[in-house]
């Protein structure tokens, strides 16, 4: 199943004590599903939701460089050499990150997204920009400190699709709004059942 994961919850079932976040019990009741892969509390977008252990080893090791999109609203107006920056990889904590894609988000697409809730932080006197990221790999907070790392500190990050690398669309948060969940088609049931096959039994 897919779901569009609100600001605030946790990517698993239970509550941390003492943690002012929820978790996706709050919005999925559905049981023995697991998230493939994560997004932090306070990040928001696609999740895939299975209960098939295969399949969440298979999305989430770094090995299959499966791509993931991510919509990042970050404080400052980026401009060429900061995105390339982002392309090329910046080093974080002493390792530098792999090739990415970044690129300036549609306002065709941003301006359409809902508010967060609770509203981002903006102050008024620096200007806001959306960019498209789009990373192979999935180090804790990576996106936010790529961002940091290159002067445009992230306010709101939603991830948008995850792709299959089977030639196919990605996976994405179209027809979701925040909160909502839908099973996954069948043809894209058949997409990710293609996954846990020998390779050269895909088709």
């Amino acid at each position: 199943m897919l779901l569009h994961k609100p600001f605030g919850v946790l990517s698993q079932f239970t509550r941390e004590p003492g943690s002012r976040w929820g978790c996706l019990a709050d919005w999925v009741d559905v049981p023995n599903v697991y998230a493939a892969g994560r997004l932090d509390a306070d990040s928001e977008g696609l999740l895939l939701l299975t209960e098939n252990g295969r399949l969440q080893q298979r999305l989430t090791d770094p090995r299959f460089g499966h791509w993931r999109t991510y919509w990042v609203q970050v404080e400052g107006l980026a401009d060429d050499a900061q995105l390339a920056s982002l392309e090329q990889g910046v080093v974080i904590k002493g390792q530098r990150t792999r090739p990415a894609r970044a690129s300036s988000l549609a306002p065709s697409i941003w301006r359409e997204l809902p508010e967060r809730t609770p509203p981002i932080r903006e102050r008024r006197s620096i200007p806001t920009s959306w960019l498209s990221i789009s990373l192979r790999e999935g180090r804790n907070r990576q996106i936010r400190r790529m961002t940091a790392a290159v002067g445009l500190p992230t306010l709101r990050l939603i991830r948008s699709s995850i792709d299959l690398m089977d030639g196919n669309p990605p996976l994405s948060l179209e027809g979701l709004a925040p909160g909502q969940w839908r099973p996954v088609k069948p043809e894209e049931q058949e997409r990710l059942k293609a996954l846990l096959r020998p390779q050269g039994a895909r088709r």
